[in-house]
This record gives structure tokens, sequence and C-alpha cells, in this order.
């Protein structure tokens, strides 16, 4: 949603800031003919003679691994949130307040003295949490701690709309737990893949000794690692798969979860996910997570306590020291995605920002570039398209007086979204403290 918010802000904000400004020139710009490759054969390669032009005149920056002109404009949109958030850095805002919260955490992102002085610090509460573990039963409550703060360790939860009936939410567990992010980078055999591995494993080991692991103890760590790694991998699902819906859908009662998918400790599970109410979920892959409740069950607690303090540190490393960050974009960056350079430390933070606080920002920003009435017109607009919709729909020949019905009743379900909700998130629970960037990171 905050992905989706961003853009419509963006798109209204160039429709009602530009237009009038730049109406000619847009009007010649809606089919460039120099954006095209018109000497590339559309039946070969459509991609290369719809935007070849385009591709030659505005080439991959060093920091990014693809480039089209949608990040482009997020490229320029950055800028007038840079503008907007580096003012409320250096103002003085009511203490509480949003514009203080999004300021001080920019701030914290932007210092890097700060970040490179605290260097692993941030994380040792976390890792010290982990390492005193002392059971299954802890080992349990610390997956469901750690992800939600960071990645998913072993399998992933989340909340989303009912595949079977889209008026309701529903509990969802699902594969998750591979610091790759696919499975293939872990199971092929080719020269590719095997570099990839090595890869990862030296990033391991590098950051495990940028947290404070003494060399034999990192590289121990990321052996252990990579073992659990590997094998959620073997049991994951193809994403050719997971694009099947019939075959991602597997609703039971948490009662049956331990006949249905594994014995495990669900109930303790669910209550430090916060959601120990829940009465049913959908079990997205049911193999993935009956190989990680096998993996919890059989591997010793020394071995889980790596894997979870590697969920930690990887989630962590773009908001801790230089040492973490360069180390991540060699791997994450370079290697996994083909990007040549880091991006600027501005632009990261203002992501983070973004991310954390996307309503809070998204506030802020419409109040200076995307006034009301602004939104008013647009909402209008919409309107009016409803309600010439809505007459085509009654004048048409080819459809049924129940079809025109059902088709009226869809158009009148519409909910228009522009701009910016209604209802701006409550952000007033969050605290922003000046301790470190990562904590946070861990509050939002």
């Amino acid at each position: 949603m905050k992905r989706i918010l961003y853009f419509f802000i963006i798109l209204s904000v160039m429709m009602t800031t530009s237009c009038a400004e730049k109406k000619a020139e847009q009007s010649a710009d809606r089919l460039n003919l120099a954006h095209m490759d018109t000497t590339a054969a559309p039946g070969e390669s459509f991609y290369q003679y719809a935007t070849g032009g385009w591709q030659k005149a505005h080439p991959i920056p060093d920091e990014y691994a693809r480039y089209g002109s949608f990040d482009k404009l997020r490229e320029e949109n950055q800028e007038q949130i840079q503008s907007l958030i580096t003012a409320l850095a250096t103002q003085e805002s009511p203490v509480g307040s949003n514009a203080q919260k999004v300021g001080c955490l920019y701030t914290l992102g932007m210092d890097s003295v700060k970040l490179n002085s605290d260097g692993a610090a941030p994380l040792r509460p976390q890792l010290e949490e982990i390492a005193a573990a002392k059971d299954k039963r802890d080992i349990v409550k610390l997956m469901a701690k750690v992800s939600r703060y960071a990645s998913n360790p072993f399998f992933g939860f989340s909340v989303g709309a009912d595949d079977k009936n889209s008026e309701m939410n529903i509990a969802r567990i699902y594969q998750s737990g591979i610091g790759m992010g696919d499975r293939d980078y872990y199971l092929l055999a080719d020269d590719h893949s095997q570099m990839l591995r090595n890869a990862y494993i030296a990033l391991m080991e590098t950051q495990f000794r940028n947290a404070g692991y003494v060399e034999a103890a990192a590289k121990l760590a990321a052996t252990h690692v990579m073992k659990i790694e590997t094998e959620l991998a073997k049991a994951h699902v193809t994403k050719e798969m997971r694009r099947i819906p019939e075959l991602n859908y597997h609703k039971m009662r948490v009662d049956d979860l331990h006949t249905q998918v594994a014995p495990f400790e669900w109930a303790l599970y669910f209550e430090a996910m916060g959601a120990k109410d829940i009465d049913s979920l959908n079990v997205l892959q049911i193999e993935p997570v009956k190989a990680a409740v096998a993996i919890i069950r059989k591997e010793p607690v020394a071995v889980l306590q790596d894997y979870l303090s590697w969920n930690l540190i990887n989630s962590a490393a773009g908001f801790l020291s230089d040492d973490f960050v360069n180390a991540n974009f060699e791997f994450y960056g370079k290697v996994l995605s083909g990007s040549k350079e880091l991006r600027p430390r501005w632009r990261r933070t203002i992501d983070a920002v973004n991310g954390a606080m996307g309503e809070a920002v998204g506030q802020l920003y419409v109040e200076k570039y995307f006034p009301a009435q602004a939104k008013e017109r647009m909402l209008n607009l919409v309107d009016n398209l409803k309600t010439a919709l809505g007459e085509r729909i009654s004048q048409l020949e080819w459809m049924d007086a129940e079809t025109k019905n059902k088709a009226q009743e869809k158009l009148n379900a519409f909910i228009v979204k522009i701009g910016y909700p209604d209802q701006w998130r409550d952000y007033s629970s969050l605290e922003i403290e000046k301790d470190s960037y990562w904590q946070n990171m861990m509050r939002a």
C-alpha cells in the first residue's frame, strides 16, 4: 500500500503541477519515435524495438541494476522529498510530531560518523538475546520475535486477503528463510550458481566478523547457516509453481496443523507473533513449512542460534556502519544484481525513512506539493468518468438486463483512491529516539 500511495502521489503531482506549463511538450512526447529502435525486428525483440532509443539515451547508472522511465521519475521525486526532509531535519518541530520523527530518523541515517563509531553496538542486545536461548521453546519464541523486525527465519507469517473470499483477510504461513532469494541459487550445479554460493558464504563470514565474531566462529556460523538454508531451499517449490493459485491454497484449522503439516509448538509460535486467537489460516506451501519444522526439531540449539543471528545481521546491515553496508552491497548489489556503484547515502536514507514512516512522509509531502483542491479536481474527474461509463453500460445493446445490473453493481463498488487517504495512519505510538538508526528501524 505504501508503494501504491507513493505511485499515486507521483502521478497526481505530475498531472496537477506540470500540466499547464508543459501541455504542448507532453502532447508531443506521448509517442516519441526517437525512443524506439526501428532497426530492431519487433518479432525478435519487441522491447528493443519499442524502447531501444530511450535505452541508448538513458544508459543504466552505475548504482542501478535496471533503469527505466519510472526509475527516472522516482529519482526526480526523491529530490523533492530530500528537500522536504532536509528542511525538517534542521528546523524545530513539535516533539512527537510526524515532522520531528521523520527529521530525526533521516538525521540518524545520514550521520556516518555516529554509524561508523557505533559499529555493531546497535545489534548487541538482540544478538545477546539469541545467544541466551536455552532450548527449542526459546528458539520458537525468538524466530517469531526476529521476524517482526528482520527477515522471516525458517518460514514466513503474514496477513492478507483470502484468495477464495476477498471480503475477509486471513493469516498465512509460507516458505521463506533463505538469504539468496531463490532455491535455484542453492541447488544448481553450474559455475555461476557455485560462484554465487561461494560469494554468499564469504559475505556471511565477513558480516559475522563485523558483528564481533572471531575468525573461526565466523566461519563455523556461516557453515551452519548455509547448511540450514540449503535444506530449506531443497524443500521450496519453484517460482513457476508459486504462480499457480490452486497449488498455494491450503486453508485449515490451527488445531489441524499438527496432523496436516507437522507437530510443532504452534500455540507458542502464534502467541509470540501476536496472533494467539486465530482459529484458521492458509498454509501456502505445506512441504517447505514441514521441512522448516523438521530442521528446528533436528538441529542443535547452537546451530539454530547462528541461523537466527544471521537473519538479524543481514536485515540490519543497511542501517549500520560502512563496513556492514559495503559488504552487503558487494554481494547483493554487485554479485547478485549487477549494480556497479552504491547509491548515495541520502537516496538510501530517503528510501529507508519512506519505508518506515511512509504515510507520515506522504502527509508532509502532499501538504507542500498536492493541495486539497488538486485532489478534489481529480475526484471530480473520476466521478465524471464513472457517470459516463454507467451511461454507456445502460445503452449497450449486446448486454442483457441482468448483466447490465451486475456491471452497474461492480462500477458502484469501485473505490476511488487519489493522491492520499482521507484518514492518515497514526504514528503517535512510534517512538523515534536518538540511540541508533537500527533501533529506530526496529521500532518502526
